[in-house]
């Protein structure tokens, strides 16, 4: 009985000592996700940015492996102003939100159009582009309304505004997903389905690469914007990103960068200001 109280006592203790090594752990679980602080990225020297690899004129690999395109523009500029180097990772769409709730990336800047929904996972920065969806088919069946998809199949990216408001507004249309943007187009090159939707920024650019083909709706449901995001609660970081937009306003910085990266796709096909939001103000 003498040595059985000394015993509880350490048992005691052990456990006490394991519930200490459990909530530590958890805590730094915890605070692994969070968003670093502006001074921790200038430490670090990079501002890890999400985008596309394979959304070209957006954002994508070119064949030196370099990235390039109107995001990557931006994401150049801000890493620049933040007196760092820029560090791009590859994203799909459906997991553009998950890699700023993980802090796997600063700044998202893959092309994100903003929704209320998305607003619920991220913080969205001032805009940078316009954008409504697009579809595009095979000249010789091209479709030129929503009711000629009815009984056909459509092609989506997944984690895309249009494969929300194809689910929410025609589910009439049988639709064909794929995680990655350069699959779906392969898809539709192969036959496997009768038509594309995304972005029409996207589609347009793409046709005109793909002869063909021919985007035949160009603006489908309300125009939106599309801006870069960062994790939610993160203003310390997001109020740069906003005073940059504005300072690269008066520099006429955006029209600058469609011109380099979009107007070679885009040609007469569209035009700067129907596109490019300039100074975060929507006209």
């Amino acid at each position: 009985m003498k040595f059985i109280k000394p015993i509880l006592v350490l048992f005691t203790f052990a456990l006490a000592l394991l519930f200490i090594t459990a909530c530590g752990s958890s805590k730094t679980s915890s605070s692994g996700s969070k968003a670093r602080t502006i001074e921790e990225i200038k430490k670090s020297g990079e501002l890890r940015i999400a985008v596309f690899g394979d959304k070209k004129p957006f954002g994508y690999v070119d064949n030196d492996g370099s990235y390039q395109g109107y995001d990557i523009e931006l994401g150049n500029q801000l890493a620049k102003d933040l007196g760092v180097k820029p560090k791009y990772v590859s994203v799909d769409a459906a997991n553009r939100a998950e890699y700023l709730i993980s802090n796997k990336v600063d700044i998202t800047l893959a092309n994100f159009t903003v929704t209320d929904e998305r607003k619920k996972q991220v913080d969205f920065a001032l805009p940078y582009m316009k954008v409504s969806l697009g579809v595009v088919s095979p000249k010789d069946k091209v479709i030129t309304d929503v009711k000629q998809l009815e009984g056909k199949t459509l092609i989506v990216t997944k984690g895309t505004t249009a494969e929300t408001y194809f689910e929410k507004n025609h589910p009439e249309v049988k639709l064909q997903k794929y995680d990655q943007y350069s699959d779906a187009y392969q898809a539709l090159l192969d036959g496997r389905g009768d038509a594309f939707s995304t972005d029409n920024t996207e589609v347009l650019a793409w046709a005109l690469e793909n002869k063909g083909y021919e985007v035949g709706i160009t603006s489908l449901g309300d125009p939106d914007t599309i801006a870069p995001a960062v994790q939610k609660g993160n203003k310390e970081l997001l109020d740069f990103i906003n005073d940059d937009i504005k300072k690269l306003g008066k520099e006429n910085f955006f029209h600058k960068a469609y011109e380099k990266t979009l107007h070679p796709t885009y040609g007469d096909a569209a035009k700067a200001d129907d596109l490019v939001v300039e100074g975060g103000e929507v006209k």
